[in-house]
C-alpha cells in the first residue's frame, strides 16, 4: 500500500484548489474576454444572416457545429439547402464563403496570376452574377452607374454564374435578364435598377413583374425568348432532373457555361475585364471603385473617366442605401 504522506497531500489538494479558481475565474470573466460557446457563436451568426443577408419572409438556421481550423464550422440551410460556413470563437467575424487554399502553395508553382488588365481601345467588361445572390446584387448596384456613364466607350454586360445557389426563382430571373439584355438593351438598366432595390414578397419573390412594366420592357417579346432559352439551354430540364445538379445540390444554368469555364469563374459576383479576372483589383465594391478598374484598362482614357462616382458600398441584398466595407468581400459559391 502507498502511504499518503502530509507533503504529498499538500501538493496535490493545492492542485485541485488552482484548477477548481482557475475554471471560476473563466466564467466569472466578462464575455468580451473570453470565447463564446459555439452554440452561441452560431446563433450570432445566424441573428446578422437573418436580419441582413436573407429577403423578408426567408429564414436561415443551422446544424452540425464543429471546431475546425479554430473556427466554429457550420452547415447554414436556406430554403432547404445546405452552406458550408464559419464563425470566428468570439462571435466577431462571420464566414458565408469560405475557400480552401490548402493546395494554393503548389498552384502557385505553375500558374501566374495575372497583376493588371491588358489595355485596349475598347475595354470589354463583363459581370458575372446569380441574380438572387446578396452579393450578386450588390454588384450590379455599382456595376449600373459605371454602365450609364461607359457604355458608349466600353463592351459591358451581366453574365450568369453556370449554377443557382437561390432555387427557381433565380433561375427564372436569370432567364428574364439574359433575354432583357440580349434583345431590349436599352431597357436593361432601367430594369436592374428597379429589380436590385425592390422589396421582395412574402415569398421572397422580387416585383420583377412591376419593374418589367416600369423600365417599358416588351413582355410579349420577353416571354418569347424566355421559352426559346429555356429550351435552348434546358434549363428547366436540367432543374428537373436532380442528377444534373452541381455537387448533388445547385441546378445548372449553362447559358454562359463556356465563359464561365474560360474564366474560370467559381461564384458570384466575378468581374472580368479584357479576359482577365479582375475581381480583386477593386479597391472598394463600389460604383468607383469599379469605374477605376474600368478605367485602367483603356488605351487612352476617355473624358468620362474623370467624372468621380460614389464611393460607398451598396448595401447587400434587395433594396437602396449603403453598408460598411466589411460588406464587400462577400460572395455566392459552391
Amino acid at each position: 500500500m502507498v502511504k499518503i504522506t502530509k507533503q504529498v497531500l499538500i501538493p496535490v489538494v493545492g492542485l485541485f484548489v488552482f484548477a477548481a479558481l482557475a475554471a471560476a475565474a473563466y466564467f466569472l470573466l466578462p464575455s468580451k474576454y473570453r470565447p463564446l460557446t459555439a452554440d452561441e457563436a452560431t446563433k450570432k451568426a445566424i441573428a446578422y444572416v437573418n436580419a441582413n443577408m436573407l429577403a423578408p419572409g426567408v429564414t436561415a438556421t443551422y446544424k452540425d457545429v464543429k471546431t475546425q481550423d479554430g473556427l466554429y464550422a457550420f452547415k447554414l440551410t436556406v430554403e432547404g439547402q445546405d452552406y458550408d460556413a464559419y464563425v470566428t470563437k468570439s462571435g466577431k467575424f462571420f464566414f458565408p464563403q469560405v475557400i480552401d487554399i490548402s493546395g494554393a502553395d503548389a498552384a502557385a508553382e505553375t500558374t501566374e496570376t495575372p497583376t493588371q488588365v491588358t489595355k485596349t481601345d475598347k475595354p470589354d467588361v463583363k459581370v458575372f452574377i446569380m441574380s438572387y445572390c446578396p452579393y450578386g446584387l450588390q454588384m450590379q448596384k455599382a456595376y449600373l452607374p459605371v454602365y450609364n456613364l461607359l457604355k458608349d466607350k466600353a463592351t459591358m454586360g451581366i453574365y450568369f454564374v453556370n449554377y443557382a445557389m437561390h432555387g427557381k426563382k433565380e433561375l427564372d430571373e436569370n432567364l428574364r435578364q439574359y433575354c432583357i439584355q440580349k434583345e431590349q438593351t436599352d431597357k436593361m438598366a432601367a430594369y436592374l435598377e428597379c429589380f436590385t432595390t425592390s422589396t421582395p414578397g412574402a415569398d421572397g419573390v422580387a416585383d420583377y413583374a412591376g419593374c418589367l412594366t416600369k423600365a417599358a420592357v416588351d413582355k410579349t417579346k420577353l416571354s418569347a425568348c424566355v421559352v426559346a432559352a429555356d429550351t435552348e439551354f434546358k434549363v428547366t430540364a436540367n432543374f428537373d432532373n436532380k442528377d444534373s445538379w452541381l455537387s448533388g445540390t445547385y441546378p445548372k444554368f449553362e447559358v454562359n457555361d463556356a465563359l464561365n469555364v474560360q474564366y474560370k469563374v467559381a461564384g458570384s459576383p466575378t468581374v472580368v475585364i479584357n479576359d482577365v479576372n479582375a475581381s480583386n483589383m477593386m479597391a472598394s465594391r463600389s460604383a468607383e471603385g469599379l469605374k477605376q478598374v474600368v478605367c485602367a484598362a483603356f488605351n487612352q482614357q476617355p473624358e468620362e473617366c474623370s467624372t468621380v462616382l460614389s464611393e460607398a458600398t451598396p448595401k447587400s441584398n434587395f433594396g437602396a442605401g449603403t453598408e460598411d466595407a466589411a460588406a464587400q468581400s462577400g460572395g455566392c459559391a459552391n
